[in-house]
């Protein structure tokens, strides 16, 4: 654990260096919420509330697709990272010192979006909603980045860039991110809970507010991890072969 904790340091000090790859991770959330969520729900706590959860769960799916999609991939191509290889600390320090790099990243983008929900919107929760909601935004990172770490290492930093540019927008409007809950589109409707991002806001708005999650999108959430997890791990051993042939 403390190599981990090593290389975790070492790589939050090289994104500390560039401020912009953390406000970046926040703009878009923060922006939504200022330009959607607080002049249509000055009057509607309750929306209010689940329309950040919502916009929690887009921050989220933000910093871990861009963070470890186009951030592995920028990575693999320094020299530093094969050397990083050569050292006695194998696959689970890396992707244990990548995946907290981003729980700290993804902590960080969702500053603004709290500090703007809580003083321009009416949304409310309770401390032990709040609390639990930390642990709720763990849980719903785990697609999201799972899914980077995959794209990160199967692609080069120019392809992982347009991957994620192409995917995210998408995948939060066939999800309902940007609607309210619902009141989606029947096309959307039909096809949100087969979205990883489906499942992950649904349980965000059931842990701030009362929401029925519905099962599909929970099974479906699951399954989804479990494949880019796979799919992770072979993609880091497939591009580990690649260079030590």
């Amino acid at each position: 654990m403390n190599l981990a904790l090593t290389h975790t340091r070492y790589q939050l000090l090289q994104l500390f260096r560039i401020p912009v790859a953390i406000l970046g991770a926040a703009f878009f959330p923060a922006a939504s919420l200022v330009f959607f969520v607080v002049p249509n729900t000055r009057d509607n706590p309750t929306g209010a509330t689940l329309a950040t959860a919502s916009m929690v769960v887009f921050a989220t799916m933000i910093s871990n697709l861009f963070g470890h999609g186009t951030g592995v991939s920028d990575d693999r191509a320094q020299p530093w990272d094969p050397y990083t290889r050569t050292l006695p600390m194998g696959p689970a320090v890396q992707f244990t010192s990548r995946i907290l790099t981003g729980i700290t990243m993804m902590m960080l983008s969702l500053i603004p979006v709290v500090v703007i929900a809580a003083l321009f919107t009416p949304a409310t929760i309770a401390p032990l909603d709040f609390v639990l909601a930390i642990f709720a935004v763990l849980i719903t990172s785990l697609p999201f980045t799972m899914m980077g770490l995959s794209i990160g290492y199967l692609m080069s930093t120019k392809a992982a860039l347009a991957v994620v540019q192409l995917i995210f927008l998408p995948m939060a409007f066939a999800s309902g991110l940007l609607s309210t809950p619902g009141e989606e589109p029947g096309f959307i409707q039909t096809i949100a809970p087969f979205v990883p991002a489906r499942g992950a806001v649904e349980l965000m708005w059931a842990t701030v507010g009362d929401f029925d999650v519905n099962p599909v999108a929970i099974v479906s959430f699951v399954v989804w991890t479990l494949f880019f997890g796979a799919l992770a791990v072979f993609a880091y051993r497939r591009d580990e072969g690649r260079r030590f042939r």
